[in-house]
């Protein structure tokens, strides 16, 4: 005797060994011996023989017709057997009668289970709407077939190139569209990233990186609502002073300047001056929400996004030959010991004498010429107004406040390794690149005297500030840094604590309250306490252990070091660029790291460029050696190279150049490069596309 068993979802047969009470021993086919309790027994049989009866049952099942087998089954609850001598004959065989439950169970749209090998019919409705189901999964799986068949032809369906970014990198992976890339990745065995761009999906390199940029972080767009910028209520005196900006040229956001009275007299006042956007701008205004959910501008070789829209930007930014609205901080020093006698901040119009640019001003504000005691006149030197003298006193000045911070700090700040300036070559600037344009990389080396000048004020001020508003009780957004051993980084939070990297007790940034959205916080603050004083606590729009705080802080880290990564992503991008663009097949570089494999970080002596060498076995880091470049995968953002020369040894040599290195090991995040991460997973197990 034989049975027929259910077991994990599937029909078992074999034949009876022994019977007992609650259940019966069963040898299979494939000799195994198994328990079977009675309540799984779905059938007892003498022939045919249990793999006959399962394969022979198999075929008659497909013959079985289950709109006539619906319409044969009794509105109540039935057996498996009852359809078969329904549908067949009142003598069904055993072979028809398992055909007909293997029928059954493969179609629960048309009848339910409803026990041990019985069924109830669904009704009329509940058919229809799971063939409408089926016929529209069976749409589906034909859709996903012919994109995937035009993606391996090369050609990108419309639905799959608007839905590009969503698929490689937030995907629905019920979706058909993603599921088209997987399976057309699959037949052709080609990366899907490669897929895509054979078949047109992605425009170009540079395209991709800001399309990718603009998904993760600006889903609806960049542009701005229609917004007014509200006019400052207050009347505010007008200053005394003439004040300067200094920027670079392609500044539109104008956030500080500076003055200077009493040169020759002993006492000298240093005026920084910032712009006052806190003093039109409230919190939770329409403006304020475009600010929080930006918080901070995005800066990129040729282009910028900006925080707030250039209208609002320009109501508030100390424009030349203009009395702007400005938050500044006096500061009275002693003329002969730069010592500081006393800080006031106010509440002021202050009249912009001009906008100084650095790319104009740099080759003639040297520090040899600052530091002459009379130098020669030049007539054709771009200062508007600003005098030898008064550079000369900014610049002692400078010196002095970076000479005091690094007393504190324990060890000097270095400037070994230049800052490098991107210029591309178009008309418009007011759109994104292209990513063909031809770019201009020059260095601006840091540490220049307009550069230190500018540096230690904002410096001067965000410690002063913050300090002052401590003392008040009024919270402020701090960066603080715990010391300068290795692995301790610099964070953001809501107490005065030293920043040791900068040399100050405590450090709050307030000086461009236009561009960082931390800026325009902690001036509101700062508004509070000239207006308030003592009880400036309980006026300032954010109280002790507020909870916007906190809130404001993460979502700025989260912001800020997106933006920062994509900046230095697009500044690798042009540094590439540049390299086809103007056929360099050989770089000098310092060896930097050791990575293993017998590869090299290395660092490119003339260009912003970190990457990865061969060839440098027996070398020792400092080493400077020839390179010879080879593919760029633009994509990737990445090159390699292979050492082709040793030039020098870093046992010769200087001091500087040895600190520079130890400049480039803080900044290993610059040669992340490689495969892009994608979301898109061809590995994956695909579902049972035959599942209703």
């Amino acid at each position: 005797m034989f049975l027929l068993f259910e077991e994990a979802g599937k029909f078992v047969a074999g034949r009876v060994l022994s019977e007992a009470e609650a259940s019966v021993q069963v040898e299979l086919d494939s000799g195994k011996r198994v328990k079977v309790k009675g309540a799984n027994i779905l059938l007892k049989f003498d022939k045919p023989a249990p793999a006959q009866l399962l394969s022979e049952a198999s075929l008659i099942s497909q013959s079985i017709e289950l709109d006539l087998a619906w319409e044969f089954a009794p509105d109540v609850e039935f057996g498996f057997a009852d359809i078969a001598r329904e549908y067949f004959s009142a003598d069904a065989s055993t072979t028809q009668q398992v055909g007909a439950l293997i029928r059954l169970y493969e179609a629960p749209h048309y009848f339910r289970r409803a026990g041990k090998g019985r069924f109830k019919k669904a009704s009329a409705e509940t058919v229809q709407l799971a063939l409408a189901g089926i016929e529209k999964k069976k749409q589906i799986l034909a859709q996903i077939e012919l994109w995937s068949q035009d993606l391996i032809r090369g050609e990108c369906p419309a639905p799959i190139k608007d839905q590009l970014y969503k698929i490689l990198f937030r995907p629905d992976k019920n979706a058909a569209e993603y599921k088209a890339v997987v399976e057309a990745s699959r037949a052709s065995q080609i990366a899907p990233l490669t897929l895509l761009q054979n078949a047109g999906a992605i425009a170009s390199a540079y395209d991709f990186h800001w399309q990718r940029f603009l998904f993760d972080n600006f889903p609806k767009g960049t542009g701005f609502p229609k917004l007014e910028a509200p006019a400052i209520a207050q009347a505010l005196p007008l200053a005394t002073v003439k004040a300067y900006s200094i920027d670079d040229s392609q500044t539109t956001e104008i956030d500080d300047a500076l003055s200077l009275q009493g040169l020759g007299t002993g006492t000298v006042v240093l005026g920084i001056h910032i712009a006052a956007p806190g003093l039109a701008l409230q919190p939770n205004s329409s403006i304020d929400q475009v600010g929080r959910s930006r918080l901070s501008t995005v800066y990129m070789p040729g282009y910028k996004i900006t925080m707030l829209p250039d209208d609002v930007v320009q109501s508030y930014t100390l424009a030349e030959g203009q009395a702007c609205p400005a938050v500044s901080l006096y500061v009275t020093l002693d003329e002969a010991t730069l010592a500081i006698q006393h800080t006031e901040t106010k509440l002021e119009r202050v009249h912009i004498a001009a906008n100084l640019r650095h790319d104009q001003l740099d080759q003639w504000v040297t520090q040899e010429w600052l530091e002459e005691s009379h130098p020669p006149a030049r007539d054709n030197a771009p200062l508007l107004g600003l005098s030898h003298s008064e550079l000369a006193f900014f610049w002692r000045l400078a010196q002095h406040l970076k000479a005091g911070r690094e007393v504190v700090r324990g060890k000097p700040e270095t400037f070994n390794r230049p800052d490098y300036n991107f210029r591309l070559q178009r008309a418009n600037s007011d759109a994104p690149p292209l990513g063909n344009e031809t770019v201009l990389i020059s260095v601006r080396q840091r540490g220049s005297p307009l550069d230190l000048i500018v540096a230690e004020a904002m410096i001067l001020a965000n410690s002063t500030w913050g300090q002052w508003l401590a003392s008040l009780g009024v919270p402020a957004i701090y960066r603080s840094q715990a010391s300068l051993s290795p692995g301790i980084k610099v964070r953001m939070g809501t107490k005065a604590l030293p920043h040791a990297g900068i040399g100050v007790p405590a450090y709050a940034w307030s000086t461009s309250p236009l561009r960082r959205y931390t800026d325009l916080v902690n001036q509101w603050q700062i508004i509070a306490c000239v207006q308030h004083g003592a009880t400036a606590a309980l006026a300032a729009p954010f109280k002790p252990k507020d909870a916007q705080l906190f809130a404001i802080i993460s979502a700025f880290e989260a912001a800020y070091s997106a933006y920062n990564s994509y900046q230095s992503g697009m500044e690798r991008f042009w540094t590439l660029h540049y390299l086809k663009q103007e056929n360099i097949t050989e770089v000098l570089a310092s060896l930097v790291k050791e990575m293993g494999g017998g590869s090299w970080l290395v660092r490119a002596d003339h260009l912003p460029l970190m990457f990865n060498v061969m060839g440098a076995a027996g070398m020792v880091r400092g080493d400077q050696v020839r390179v010879q470049l080879g593919n760029i995968d633009a994509m990737a953002l990445d090159v390699n190279g292979t050492v082709i020369e040793k030039i020098t040894s870093a046992a010769n040599k200087a001091p500087e150049d040895a600190s520079a290195i130890d400049d480039a090991m803080e900044d290993l995040e610059e040669a992340a490069t490689g495969p892009i991460a994608l979301a898109l997973n061809v590995n994956e197990t695909p579902a049972d596309e035959s599942a209703p």
